[in-house]
């Protein structure tokens, strides 16, 4: 993909967030999408292209009466949608479609017409990981965590500032789910909920969704809003079962998502000016800043807890609080690249002043699958 070639025009999550009993999971994705298409001025008639996960492309594409000439239906967890900005990059660069509609909608808390989450007993995990005993993200993570753990120095304490540093950023966003201050020891101190992560790291649980619509940078001009334009983009995946990544002490997924959109979009460490790293739980700041190539893994405990990340820090990383209190609905990389968007229009509520780069970066599943997005706000 040519760098800056393609343009977020339309951007919005859904007009309520946390607890919507009142809307079914597809109600949630319409939600997100007519209000994505208010923000960029256009109709459902105007789009020809869809992506989208857990609920099918045909599925919301019928639902709003759009008909494609371009779908993608990539579902590889919470990163899913920053594989969909890359897809539809290339199929406008291609000449695919023209306007591209990514949804997301899920009803995480209140389960309102949501598809139930069932692994298979004939799959790979269901026949070499749950047999075991894990139930779910939060004792599944924990394998290569307490290995990183180790073979890197990071300490309990520096893994529990990852929590505090995300709540001091949602404490400046109105939409947030939880903003009351925490420290180390209240962190530390909660109830544990599967070795070593207790529940104030783990993420929040919630309905809602979000959208974007993108376009090719020429046509951007054209639109009520400041363009976002797509600078990088990289993508991987590695193993569906977490007991079988090639190393613990690292996500190949990562090392090569990450540096893809680095080397696409010519930019250095030094350039980013915004980050964001999926955080499902406090562990996945601590990889990404070392697999994104930021720095030694053995640094990034001591970095968060020297409040590098944090507000008035030299490295803003999810200033919207993250998943551990802005929004978790289940599949988390569409509120991380709606935070990057609104930072790069200038209307973010925590604004980081004279930002130009910003760097969205999700996990799928555990450690599974990979996607990086780098964003810019000049052409």
């Amino acid at each position: 993909m040519r760098r800056n070639q393609v343009a977020i025009v339309g951007a919005a999550e859904t007009t309520e967030l946390g607890v919507v009993p009142g809307m079914s999971q597809i109600q949630l994705h319409a939600d997100a999408a007519l209000n994505a298409m208010a923000d960029a001025g256009l109709k459902p008639s105007d789009i020809d292209g869809i992506a989208t996960a857990v609920e099918a492309p045909q599925q919301i594409a019928h639902y709003l009466g759009i008909t494609p000439t371009w779908a993608d239906g990539t579902s590889v967890g919470g990163c899913s949608f920053m594989l969909h900005v890359r897809h539809a990059a290339a199929a406008i660069e291609a000449g695919l479609c023209k306007t591209v509609l990514i949804t997301h909608g899920e009803s995480g808390r209140s389960n309102i017409g949501k598809p139930p989450r069932v692994v298979a007993a004939d799959s790979l995990n269901g026949q070499f990981e749950m047999p075991y005993g894990p139930f779910g993200p939060p004792s599944l993570f924990p394998i290569p965590v307490l290995r990183f753990m180790k073979t890197h120095g990071i300490t309990h304490e520096q893994i529990a500032m990852v929590s505090v540093v995300q709540r001091e950023w949602a404490a400046k966003n109105p939409r947030a789910t939880f903003k009351d201050p925490i420290t180390v020891d209240d962190v530390l101190n909660s109830r544990m909920i599967a070795y070593p992560f207790r529940i104030l790291q783990c993420c929040v649980v919630t309905d809602g969704g979000g959208a974007l619509i993108l376009t090719s940078a020429d046509r951007a001009k054209d639109f009520p809003r400041k363009p976002v334009y797509v600078m990088g983009t990289g993508e991987s995946v590695e193993t569906p079962m977490v007991s079988q990544m090639e190393t613990f002490n690292s996500s190949r997924a990562f090392r090569v998502a990450g540096p893809t959109a680095f080397r696409e979009a010519g930019i250095s460490h030094a350039d980013v000016d915004h980050l964001m790293i999926y955080d499902a739980f406090a562990h996945l700041p601590l990889f990404g800043l070392g697999d994104l190539g930021f720095m030694p893994h053995a640094e990034a405990g001591a970095f968060i807890a020297g409040r590098n990340t944090a507000p008035g820090g030299k490295l803003p990383v999810n200033t919207n609080g993250g998943g551990l209190s802005y929004m978790h609905s289940g599949h988390y990389g569409m509120y991380a690249l709606q935070e990057s968007v609104r930072q790069m229009r200038g209307i973010a509520p925590a604004q980081i002043p004279n930002a130009k780069i910003s760097v969205c970066h999700g996990v799928g599943g555990m450690f599974a699958a990979s996607g990086t997005i780098v964003f810019t706000n000049e052409r």
